[in-house]
């Protein structure tokens, strides 16, 4: 199996509403062997939620620094756990 691409965000400095809008467009571009990952200062639910709707996979994960990385994909082969850098 190939190794995975990653669309990569870091949200950490942006206001609202550029995460929200930007990682929008990244899941847009998602196919078959990538995946978006996203760390960012806060759990973005809407985000997440929305994502969910749409039937992607959806790992979110907060390190010791406070810092979450919201990693998706819609492909059902992809171990987000293994991909997620927490």
């Amino acid at each position: 199996m190939p190794t995975p691409t990653k669309l990569a965000l870091d949200a950490r400095e942006l206001e609202h509403p550029i995460p929200l809008e930007r990682a929008i467009a990244a899941l847009r571009k998602l196919h078959s062997g990538n995946y978006f990952y996203m760390i960012h200062r806060k759990n973005p639910i809407p985000l997440i939620e929305l994502a969910k709707e749409q039937g992607f996979s959806v790992l979110n994960k907060e390190d010791a620094q406070g810092i979450w990385h919201i990693l998706i994909s819609n492909d059902p082969s992809l171990d987000l756990e293994v991909l997620c850098d927490v």
